[in-house]
């Protein structure tokens, strides 16, 4: 691993929708892209919404995400560090990565230093001001004894409801996330200006938002959205001195 010094960023493949083959060929594409870059990866972090709807029973696993789970395997039986963190589309994460995979699964922002560059990682979900009805009902998402109560329902039910509110979601916030809004109205960018205040960071790392990013905070900060895998295919990568937005084409 000492010869691997890029480490890359990726979030918003929202494996499931919006039907089984558009799904799979996005599957197979962040498969290729895994694949691609396997030789010279430190370490990968998965920053959210990796699934369209995630929901971990004691003895269910969801069909349709074999190449993903196979190539995890691949790359985790080499040694690679991979990293993944809940988004609002799979907060219901709990310790199957672990468990199968070797893969940590984070819930909250986690802070990291790369080679002397301070990061922020976040799905991004939650964060900043405004957005009040998810906050909300992100807390009755995340509380557990709603979580047991939607346990009791029949896997097929279960996912099936929760995808259909899924799409239905996607279709109503359809072409709202085309288009940078400006450090003044994007509230991730509000979230890291205010954190700035406190405390340093290099760069500033999020998912959620579906729309490449990368522009200065100040002279020192940079916020970064890491797009999807649903229109763009855009990662970031961060080569030990800086950090780019790229765009994959097998």
């Amino acid at each position: 691993m000492k010869d691997k010094q890029n480490i890359y960023f990726a979030s918003d493949l929202h494996l499931g929708i919006p039907n089984r083959e558009a799904s799979l060929l996005r599957e197979r594409k962040f498969v290729a892209w895994l694949e691609s870059i396997r030789h010279d990866a430190k370490a990968i972090y998965l920053l959210g919404d990796i699934f369209d709807f995630w929901f971990e029973y004691k003895s269910v696993i969801p069909r349709g995400y074999s190449r993903f789970f196979g190539k995890l395997i691949d790359l985790r039986d080499e040694g690679l560090p991979i990293y993944i963190f809940t988004g609002n589309h799979d907060l219901w994460m709990k310790d199957f990565f672990e468990e199968e995979f070797g893969i940590p699964v984070y819930h909250e922002p986690q802070e990291r230093d790369f080679n002397g560059k301070r990061f922020f990682l976040a799905h991004g979900d939650g964060l900043g001001p405004g957005d009040h009805g998810y906050k909300l009902m992100k807390k009755v998402f995340t509380n557990p004894f709603c979580q047991w109560a939607f346990r009791q329902i029949h896997p097929n039910l279960a996912f099936r409801t929760a995808l259909f509110f899924s799409r239905r979601s996607r279709v109503a916030q359809e072409g709202n996330e085309e288009v940078f809004l400006g450090l003044e109205k994007e509230w991730l960018c509000q979230f890291a200006l205010e954190t700035l205040k406190e405390k340093h960071f290099d760069y500033f790392v999020f998912g959620h938002r579906h729309t490449p990013i990368n522009v200065a905070l100040n002279e020192q900060s940079k916020y970064c959205n890491l797009g999807d895998w649903i229109k763009h295919y855009s990662y970031a990568k961060f080569d030990g001195e800086s950090l780019h937005l790229h765009y994959f084409e097998p």
